[in-house]
């Protein structure tokens, strides 16, 4: 891959909006595809995205915005995907222009429902994208720090990592320092992992428990993150680097974290229809939960926190009975 490429930008969301800002500041000119053509409208007369991250200002000689998704990706070497995982299919259904040749960015922090894969194993097998063609881009980060231009780190992971250093070119800004990884699948499963655990930091803290379990918690939810890696992917990793335990970290203890406030809703008796509704985002953990149970049915991984997620969300158990019972299993 070679430098100067051009860049597509496929969602409109917060981290879309975020990493749109990024791109388009680094890069004369950047596509970018949105659904909706009243966002497309707003953004084109007052130049931000009225629904997210509505203070980020757009230089719009450098924007191409289109609701032709075949437009943009036919026009762009480079494709970065942001939409939550559990409507990606959804947001394809209009693609006719091929994939296999273009070099595909995910930034999707969950994992396809149902298929229970990755996004990079679902563009490898739904449209023929080579992995040496795939990049991920992961944490820890935040949209909205990103907004307001704070230090922030993005990790990328490709197979090759001049490839990672080359996609980290079109990224890195006086705000934006980049983290180079090969490690595809780790750094994917970990922004997987991390919403779940979020949710759970977020149970916790709703139902009244303080920073001394919740410590105990989200370091037992590192060697969670540690061992399912290990067991279905083993591989030469670092789980304390930036990409898992920082990536856990920020989703677990940030402000920004919508996964924690889903989490905190549900401890405070909200229901998960009520409390989705009443955030008006995705909590890509209420999915990832559900996954993440089925595959380990195959593994068998002593996985306690997000057992305990999955029984809440999905099996109807009260918070409350569930957390207590989960405080016998942590170490």
């Amino acid at each position: 891959m070679e430098q100067k490429k051009s860049i597509g930008i496929i969602g409109s969301g917060s981290w879309a909006t975020a990493i749109t800002k990024i791109v388009h500041e680094n890069n004369q000119r950047v596509n970018w595809y949105i659904r909706e053509p009243q966002i497309i409208d707003h953004i084109k007369a007052h130049s931000n995205n009225p629904s997210y991250m509505s203070s980020v200002s757009f230089n719009l000689d450098r924007l191409n915005i289109s609701n032709d998704i075949n437009e943009v990706v036919r026009e762009s070497d480079i494709l970065i995907f942001v939409v939550p995982s559990a409507f990606l299919k959804i947001w394809l259904e209009p693609l006719s222009e091929p994939l296999i040749n273009k070099f595909v960015v995910t930034a999707i922090k969950g994992i396809i429902p149902v298929d229970n894969i990755t996004i990079a194993e679902f563009f490898n097998n739904y449209y023929d994208v080579p992995y040496a063609n795939i990049g991920v881009i992961s944490g820890p980060s935040h949209a909205e720090e990103v907004a307001l231009s704070r230090l922030s780190y993005l990790t990328i992971s490709c197979k090759n990592e001049q490839t990672a250093a080359e996609v980290a070119s079109y990224l890195e800004s006086y705000y934006i320092k980049t983290i180079l990884s090969t490690d595809i699948y780790g750094t994917e499963y970990s922004a997987v992992l991390k919403n779940i655990y979020a949710i759970a930091t977020g149970i916790a803290h709703g139902l009244g428990y303080g920073d001394n379990f919740l410590a105990v918690l989200v370091s037992n939810a590192q060697f969670e993150i540690k061992q399912f890696l290990n067991k279905t992917y083993p591989d030469k990793r670092e789980t304390s680097l930036s990409a898992y335990l920082g990536d856990l970290l920020v989703t677990c203890y940030s402000q920004f974290s919508r996964n924690r406030l889903f989490g905190t809703m549900i401890g405070k008796g909200y229901s998960v229809k009520s409390a989705m509704l009443e955030m008006n985002m995705i909590a890509e953990g209420y999915y990832a939960s559900h996954c993440i149970y089925e595959i380990n049915q195959r593994f068998g991984i002593d996985m306690p926190i997000s057992q305990a997620v999955y029984n809440i969300l999905y099996e109807g158990i009260a918070p409350s009975v569930e957390m207590k019972i989960l405080t016998d299993k942590l170490h």
